[in-house]
């Protein structure tokens, strides 16, 4: 019986610096709402969130800061849950 842990052959991994845990998105011309809920005391709790992206969305390397190939956008969209 093998000790190997099985691996996961669909992670990213960043081509410039092998990270593969940390990533971060930039969408350019994009619209963000955000509800308030102003409180008996005068400060205000945000309700929610709503975004519409009207530009391109990239994905970066959160560890060198590149630029990831298209395909790795493509992939990575696919994975969030």
């Amino acid at each position: 019986m093998s000790s190997r842990e099985p691996t996961i052959s669909n992670r990213l991994t960043c081509p410039f610096c092998g990270n593969d845990g940390n990533f971060f998105q930039i969408a350019e011309d994009a619209i963000i709402t955000t509800y308030f809920r102003q409180n008996a005391d005068g400060s205000f709790t945000q309700e929610e969130n709503e975004s519409q992206v009207l530009g391109d969305i990239k994905l970066f390397c959160g560890s060198c800061e590149e630029e990831l190939p298209p395909e790795f956008l493509e992939r990575f969209t696919e994975m969030v849950f």
